[in-house]
């Protein structure tokens, strides 16, 4: 049994990349045909190492797209102006720090305008763009399977916030209806479709602070049941759901617990979940999964972290291996792909952790892969 592994979706860009990612956000002349070589070029040496690394399922890593969740006002009608910007609760507990991450630039700025007018798609040319380039690079470098990212309606919700429609769900409903396209599309195209949802609890600690966790889950059901409704013509075994609590080295101590969104999570229209788990505010929540083991789909397939994205330390293979080994115990090998926490590169030209060192931990996921493989 040969236990796969995974990228989770963003990768570090060169600076090539951001300087031109940064010109379309800025408005600043560039040439549409340089863009557009530039990102072909770099998605086929993303994925090159990626399978240098011995990752089986690859993405693009995102590589034309500012972040994941806001890349959808360049690409949809109804966004303008600007968003709020809400601190993780977390962080204002500790405003030193907070202050300390502002000052040395680590928090990443780009334009967060919100819904003003009717969403809806301005056509699927530079998604075609983003699959073409994933596609020739997968032919190029013997990828067998690769994946792409999509912002769930939810998390559009979460960092392009509403002003137009009459309440939060008639935007969701609104959201779910314009995204179907480019979900249909990505699985159309032959590749498996992520959706990525920390608004399930990422959320939780960022804009609904004031809430108790029932009322917050209520919520968060909300955006499944949208979700869901989005991917209602797209095969199941085909859509991986990836949830988080922010790609962000920070206390954390706000996060709200597996045990509460277990159920939101497994209620998804998916096959794959992809989670947390080394992260040091949520590594023991594997023990969620094996105490409600009998609550886990027949069909689901666990994705867990086991490598973090938010430092430099590059993880002992063997480390790896145990992290794998705990899930593959509860579920079986079959039913469990090594993973990351969250994507290496979640906004354009910001990450914490060295491109390089990214790359060795990719290269420590899948050397922990294979131990834990030959032992289960």
């Amino acid at each position: 049994m040969s236990i796969k592994t995974t990228s989770v979706g963003s990768m570090p860009r060169p600076q090539e990349v951001v300087d031109f990612i940064f010109a379309r956000e800025n408005e600043t002349p560039y040439a549409q045909a340089d863009f557009d070589a530039c990102m072909t070029r770099n998605v086929s040496e993303t994925v090159r190492r990626q399978i240098e690394a011995g990752v089986d399922i690859v993405s693009d890593g995102e590589t034309s797209k500012i972040s994941y969740a806001t890349y959808v006002k360049d690409r949809y009608t109804g966004f303008s102006g600007d968003s709020p910007r809400n601190a993780p609760a977390d962080l204002k507990k500790f405003p030193s720090f907070l202050k300390r991450l502002a000052d040395d630039g680590g928090t990443p700025q780009y334009a967060r305008p919100m819904c003003t007018g009717d969403v809806r798609s301005k056509g699927q040319e530079e998604l075609n763009k983003d699959i073409s380039n994933l596609k020739a690079a997968m032919a190029e470098h013997g990828a067998e399977r690769g994946f792409m990212n999509a912002a769930s309606p939810g998390v559009i919700s979460l960092f392009l916030q509403n002003d137009h429609y009459k309440s939060r769900e008639a935007y969701l409903a609104a959201l779910a209806d314009a995204m179907k396209e480019e979900y249909q599309t990505i699985v159309a195209a032959g590749l498996d479709l992520q959706l990525d949802c920390p608004d399930l609890a990422l959320s939780r600690h960022m804009l609904f602070n004031d809430l108790s966790d029932a009322e917050f889950l209520k919520i968060a059901n909300s955006h499944v049941e949208a979700l869901n409704h989005a991917l209602q013509d797209v095969p199941q075994d085909k859509v991986r759901i990836h949830i988080c609590w922010g790609n962000y080295e920070g206390p954390h101590v706000c996060d709200i617990g597996m045990e509460k969104v277990f159920d939101t999570l497994m209620s998804t229209k998916s096959r794959y979940v992809l989670f947390e788990t080394s992260n040091p505010r949520h590594a023991h929540e594997w023990t969620v999964f094996r105490d409600r083991k009998g609550d886990i789909p027949d069909d689901k397939v666990l994705v867990p972290g086991v490598v973090d994205t938010t430092t430099n330390f590059v993880e002992h293979p063997e480390v790896v291996a145990q992290r794998i080994e705990r899930f593959a115990d509860i579920v079986g090998p079959e039913r469990v792909i090594a993973g990351s926490d969250c994507g290496f590169g979640t906004f354009a030209g910001y990450g914490a952790v060295d491109p390089e060192i990214a790359y060795a931990k990719m290269n420590a996921m899948s050397q922990g892969a294979k131990l834990a493989s030959a032992r289960v």
